[in-house]
């Protein structure tokens, strides 16, 4: 990488940049065919009057002018300040005439197929107005429908910039059910192509019926996502359930977002799972209906979006959750009345040459008398793919508690070690440290195997595998891991030290990722 810079002096004899070029040669592989990067960039203009304090406020609106993503070529030829080269001239006729070959074509749907995981249905003249996907959801497999099979689709905003549809159907080959998703989304604010762009301003009406595990919630990726299906348990305790939603969804551009959403669902226990009563004894199904608002507060977040969901790029700023839900007996069927609380906090800290520590801090309470279902479960993550901010042995659903509190610490050393060691170095591998722990207790007034509670018509029986937590002792797991392994891996260890007594209980075992890191 070279840089080249050039310093000019304004009219007040103050010396400012005014070129700064670059130029970068990169290369994935040794074997791969070399690219360079070249970037010209001038500066000019500059004004030295005061800038009011006003002007760095967090709620000053950011003013982008009409039509800036989107300028035609006649624009940057009267605007470019360095005249392009020869070669550069032609680059855009021979991008065009590599696009007309087969193998190129070929080559690119393949690549947009893996990155974006969506099928495009338009073409370069006619943008696609509705995307085919997420493509790795066609073919999964779960407990109750064995083998499964689904087709999802989704609008654009080149069909309606503010209005959004999208949903899945799918069918269990075991089970012989037929399972469905809808959303309907209007966004207030103008969209390119996806509703969930920066910043989400939407009204979402959701319906769908399915199976799921409880645990699911969790996951940061779809439910049927073929690879996060591969368990390292038996995944046997599962539910059916039929769900209506409404969320608003407003973002200000200064970082907080706040989200309301009303939802009424009817679950069904499947499986090993069973919603009995301690009073009745009797299997029935488990209607609530929930009022939610949550306020995150992430000031300085950017994002980058994909066709899936968007994800940070920068995780350098702190990120303040703090929800409520409230569960509304009697409304539309609701049968118990509930408060749940939960507030978290992530951060990253640098250490400088040694890399970066990520720490993430949750704690929650279930202030009312509820059944299991509603109590505070562990961010279990039952798949052998890495999940972020959930634990890597803990079992479906093995401890419940209406208090809790996690910490998870983990440290990025950035090659800091493996550099030094001999060949070690040589494979550019980055290593990856890290501790969990959950503290959780189960008040009297939640626990089923209280003498008082044995005729509760509010309380229901654990189902089979989950555990009162010791309050004097924290569950604990630590981890190991390289990544950058052949440029795109991340493979980790992880390790259970305490709760092995119990026969859910996993010592150990290995969790991978696909992740490229520059």
């Amino acid at each position: 990488m070279t840089v080249t810079q050039e310093f000019g002096q304004q009219a007040n004899g103050q010396w400012t940049l005014t070129a700064d070029d670059m130029a970068v040669e990169l290369s994935l592989f040794s074997f791969l065919q070399k690219a360079i990067v070249v970037r010209h960039t001038r500066l000019g203009h500059y004004e030295f009057t005061p800038i009011p304090d006003g002007a760095f406020s967090i709620y000053t609106k950011a003013e982008v002018e009409k039509k800036a993503k989107y300028r035609d070529q006649t624009f940057w030829t009267a605007n470019r300040p360095i005249a392009l080269s020869g070669s550069e001239r032609h680059m855009s006729r021979f991008i065009h005439e590599l696009k007309q070959g087969s193998a190129y074509q070929y080559i690119m749907a393949g690549l947009k197929l893996l990155t974006e995981n969506f099928i495009e249905t338009g073409s370069s003249t006619h943008p696609s107005k509705v995307d085919i996907g997420p493509v790795n959801t066609l073919l999964t497999s779960n407990f109750i429908d064995g083998f499964r099979t689904r087709i999802s689709a989704q609008t654009t905003g080149n069909l309606n910039p503010h209005l959004f549809l999208s949903g899945y159907y799918s069918h269990g080959w075991r089970s012989h059910k037929n399972y469905y998703n809808g959303e309907i989304t209007y966004s207030f604010n103008r969209k390119d192509y996806l509703p969930d762009e920066f910043p989400m301003r939407y009204v979402r009406l959701a319906s769908s019926y399915d199976v799921c595990a409880p645990t699911d919630r969790f996951l940061t990726t779809d439910k049927d996502n073929v690879f996060t299906s591969l368990k390292w348990t038996s995944v046997d305790k599962m539910m059916l359930y039929r769900r209506h939603t409404v969320s608003l969804v407003r973002e200000e551009r200064w970082g907080l977002r706040t989200t309301l959403s009303f939802k009424q669902e009817t679950d069904k226990a499947r499986g090993q799972l069973h919603f009995i009563p301690l009073s009745t004894k009797e299997e029935q199904s488990f209607k609530t209906t929930e009022l939610s608002l949550q306020l995150r507060y992430a000031p300085g977040e950017k994002f980058v979006n994909t066709k899936q969901r968007r994800r940070p790029l920068n995780r350098d700023v702190p990120v303040i959750t703090l929800s409520h839900t409230l569960g509304m007996k009697g409304l539309f069927g609701a049968q118990y009345h509930s408060n749940m609380t939960d507030l978290s906090l992530f951060s990253r800290l640098w250490v400088k040459s040694w890399g970066k520590i990520d720490i993430d801090i949750k704690a929650g309470a279930q202030w009312n008398q509820v059944p299991y279902p509603l109590l505070c479960m562990p961010a279990a993550n039952l798949s052998y793919i890495t999940q972020y901010s959930t634990f890597g042995l803990i079992n479906n659903m093995e401890f419940l508690n209406d208090r809790y509190a996690s910490l998870m610490l983990t440290w990025d050393l950035n090659g800091k070690i493996f550099n030094r060691l001999p060949l070690i170095k040589k494979l550019k591998w980055r290593e990856y440290i890290g501790i969990r722990t959950l503290w959780g207790t189960l008040t009297d007034k939640n626990n089923p195997y209280q003498l008082s509670n044995y005729t509760s018509n509010t309380l229901m029986a654990f189902p089979e595998g989950s555990y009162q937590m010791d309050t004097n002792r924290p569950y604990v797991e630590v981890l190991a891991g390289v990544h950058n392994v052949f440029r795109f891996f991340h493979i980790e260890y992880v390790r259970r030290l305490n709760y092995l007594h119990l026969p859910t209980a996993h010592k150990q075992g290995i969790r991978v990722k696909f992740s490229l890191k520059f």
